[in-house]
């Protein structure tokens, strides 16, 4: 894996657009059925993060790149899902993956409609439960009403550990008073304890209101 991110990475920090272009790609790809389940979407975004410190990427970019292929990738997966029905998780290539598949549909089983949301940080059933989620008749609104504030929690989380990694190098080498990311741990911590809250928030709810329903609510 590094010797394919090493030239990838030396490449794009000298072209800051095809930078983007790469992060928008890879969080689009990771999104995608069977696809997202080899293509490192994760790995790449995190590693073409630690160019922000350094001042080849400019962080509000990055976000928006990985959020917009994350958007664009979860969506066009729904939708065909939507269309198709249940007949798409009985076609190639999704059935020579009935493992995950099958995971994809317990998520529904035991989360509902927050299986949107937790399956975002769960690879690898994260690019197989938009499909799964349109297949299952689940309505476009009520989708995009937990996948995006889903992506909105999920690019922070993937882009500023490999921010503040390289920022802490940074700090550590020496001393850069009024650096731009010098405090940004804390939005990693709000982020953390936002979705450890909902998790928490989720847990209680369906213990109390029956975790066993048969039915997806969907």
């Amino acid at each position: 894996m590094t010797s394919f991110l090493d030239p990838l990475i030396a490449f794009v920090s000298a072209h800051a657009w095809l930078a983007y272009l790469t992060l928008f790609l890879a969080a689009l790809l990771e999104a995608v059925p069977v696809v997202g389940s080899v293509i490192p979407g994760s790995t790449i975004i995190l590693a073409l993060s630690a160019l922000v410190p350094g001042g080849e990427l400019t962080l509000q970019w990055v976000l928006l790149a990985a959020a917009l292929g994350a958007v664009l990738g979860d969506g066009s997966a729904f939708w065909i899902g939507h269309r198709q029905q249940r007949e798409i998780l009985n076609t190639w290539p999704l059935t020579n993956y009935p493992r995950v598949v099958a995971e994809s549909e317990s998520f529904f089983h035991r989360f509902g409609t927050w299986a949107v949301f937790f399956a975002r940080f769960v690879p690898p059933i994260r690019a197989f439960v938009p499909v799964t989620a349109g297949a299952l008749g689940m309505p476009p609104a009520r989708f995009y009403a937990i996948n995006i504030p889903a992506i909105l929690v999920w690019a922070p989380a993937h882009v500023l550990p490999g921010v503040l990694a390289v920022s802490a190098l940074h700090e550590y080498a020496g001393p850069h008073h009024g650096h731009p990311f010098k405090h940004m741990w804390i939005l990693t911590v709000v982020g953390v304890a936002i979705v450890v809250g909902v998790a928490v928030w989720i847990y209680r709810r369906r213990n109390g209101g029956g975790v066993a329903a048969a039915k997806p609510q969907i």
